[in-house]
């Protein structure tokens, strides 16, 4: 029983390493949902951190919990209110649920084949990639904030893969070092509105549920079967084999989250393909990546969710966007694994460019995708 746990969990500078490699996703699509629809921030982080505490223990893997990325957009384009939020997360959870159970889910994933999850995976990656590029790392950036993206990328490159000196660790603390020296003049004033809060308890209204169901669910539920459930499921097999993970039950914890979350001011969430990608990426193997970074935002949730709006500000995005970029990459180098057979690679490529270049790409690709699969030898392109 112990080794099963030591397998599972490990606390080591790998692990910590791997803890920051989804943070350049998650930080920045959380923040700009706080900041334009007033929901509570302690709230939002207690409940962010819980769910990954929850999900490293269960799984043992570095099975990431993330913000559902359309459900973000949309908040944060539309400044969609707090409690519209909460419930199309839960009409989120109650359709997952309903998939899971009906076993729909299953037969989709017998379905749709590897190369449309591989082109999704890219599509995803290059989304990642250019927002990492455009809106962390070029936007907003003068001569010294370049010089930290070079050093950074630097040492991302010369360390990645590397289990004696994991690059986060480094990545991170020199975003510290930046802040501590050109950022931040009195570094006491963080501490200064330090106080303990607790998540608020919501019952989300029906219509509210129904609002959400229309403007939140329709839109995230193709994007969360594409890359939360079917990539994610797919990811967990390439890296994870032994954990015999299914998208059953990777649909379930999704689901129950979603259903879970909204009743304590919680945001809709999800697994992700880029999550896992960018925890092992980072050196995490076990889950006790994602419990590090479940500690830290219930920390930042109980503790500084008066102040965290400061601690954004300073903290350079420069050095988000090198992790995000970083994560992009290794989703889109998945696609390796199918290059050598033309057919499954064309399709890939056809699947990730609608994905990341059409409005409701991820459903279109999956379904034009898995139409050209298997109608492929009837397509001289694709001979």
């Amino acid at each position: 029983m112990l080794n099963r746990i030591k397998q599972n969990i490990r606390f080591d500078r790998n692990e910590f390493s791997g803890s920051f490699g989804d943070i350049g996703t998650d930080l920045p699509l959380i923040v700009g949902m706080i900041m334009v629809s007033g929901i509570d921030s302690a709230s939002t982080f207690i409940i962010y951190g819980i769910l990954q505490i929850a999900s490293g223990l269960y799984y043992g893997m570095p099975m990431a919990v993330q913000p559902l990325k359309a459900v973000a957009t949309l908040v944060i384009a539309g400044n969609i209110a707090g409690s519209v939020i909460y419930g199309g997360g839960l009409a989120i959870g109650i359709i997952m649920l309903f998939l899971t159970i009906t076993g729909l889910i299953k037969k989709l994933s017998t379905f749709i084949p590897k190369a449309v999850i591989r082109g999704i995976q890219m599509g995803l990656g290059l989304m990642l990639a250019n927002i990492a590029l455009k809106n962390y790392i070029v936007e907003g950036s003068g001569v010294m904030e370049y010089g930290l993206v070079i050093v950074a990328f630097t040492i991302a490159l010369v360390l990645l893969g590397n289990r004696k000196y994991p690059p986060a660790l480094f990545i991170i603390g020199l975003g510290i070092l930046y802040a501590l020296f050109f950022q931040i003049e009195n570094p006491t004033t963080l501490f200064s509105s330090v106080k303990m809060e607790i998540p608020n308890f919501h019952i989300p209204k029906w219509d509210d549920i129904a609002t959400g169901f229309l403007i939140l669910a329709l839109p995230q539920i193709p994007l969360s079967i594409g890359n939360s459930i079917l990539a994610s499921d797919q990811l967990a097999k390439d890296l994870y084999p032994e954990k015999k993970i299914t998208v059953s039950k990777i649909a379930f914890t999704y689901s129950l989250m979603n259903i879970i979350s909204p009743f304590f001011s919680g945001i809709p969430v999800c697994h992700g393909s880029g999550g896992m990608a960018g925890h092992h990426s980072f050196g995490a193997r076990t889950g006790g990546s994602v419990l590090i970074y479940g500690v830290f935002f219930l920390i930042l949730g109980l503790f500084f969710s008066h102040s965290f709006d400061q601690i954004v500000k300073i903290f350079p995005m420069q050095i988000l966007g090198v992790i995000l970029f970083f994560e992009a990459i290794t989703l889109v180098f998945l696609v390796r694994d199918i290059q050598t057979k033309k057919s499954d690679f064309y399709i890939a490529l056809v699947v990730a460019l609608i994905a990341c270049g059409l409005p409701y790409g991820f459903l279109i690709s999956i379904i034009l995708g898995t139409i050209l699969y298997y109608n492929s030898t009837r397509i001289n392109i694709l001979k």
